[in-house]
């Protein structure tokens, strides 16, 4: 597991104070006006970088959502490598699976917006994303049971799709939501 972790990237010492700008703008003004109304261009002014900077270093507004989410990523993947139980390791597989459906269900509802423009941003762009691979293979290792841990992973995972979260949240509510994925995904670890 630990080999999946995706290294921070070396950086020249202006880059990194203008990488940090940029992510200190962008969650500030996505936090005042939500994602989609920022334009790339405000963020840019706001942080005090060329567009040319900003567009050169993320790409596009997924790209700068991603790495606002990075950072979010590591603390839960740090809890999963060597947090306290449950989460963490020393629980039975099915109480670490539950654990983790939690806790990633609280990261995913509190960025939402930004979860689901960095998944969203190309057809299959969830799925090509390190941390998308570190949970597949976590929760794959949590089903050591199960007929089919890499195919059952992939679809329970896909209840925490962003994309998926959006739609159901407004007709089924926060606690349906989180009692359903209890329910799924400890049904699923004790297969």
């Amino acid at each position: 597991m630990e080999l999946l972790r995706t290294p921070p990237p070396k950086e020249r010492a202006d880059a990194a104070r203008n990488r940090a700008a940029i992510l200190d703008a962008a969650a500030r003004l996505f936090a005042e006006h939500g994602v989609e109304a920022v334009s790339m261009d405000q963020v840019a002014a706001a942080a005090g970088v060329g567009k040319g900077t900003l567009f050169r270093r993320f790409g596009d507004k997924a790209g700068l959502a991603a790495a606002l989410l990075d950072a979010r990523e590591r603390i839960l993947q740090q809890g999963v490598l060597g947090g306290p139980p449950p989460l963490g390791p020393g629980a039975p597989e099915p109480e670490r699976l539950v654990a983790f459906a939690d806790a990633y269900l609280d990261y995913a509802l509190e960025y939402l917006p930004l979860l689901r423009m960095s998944e969203t941003a190309s057809p299959g762009a969830r799925y090509r994303i390190g941390a998308y691979r570190f949970w597949h293979r976590h929760v794959t290792i949590l089903l050591p049971h199960n007929e089919d841990p890499e195919h059952t992973a992939h679809a329970l995972l896909a209840m925490l799709d962003a994309e998926h979260l959006t739609a159901v949240l407004p007709e089924v509510g926060e606690e349906r939501v989180r009692a359903g994925v209890r329910r799924l995904w400890g049904e699923a670890g004790r297969v």
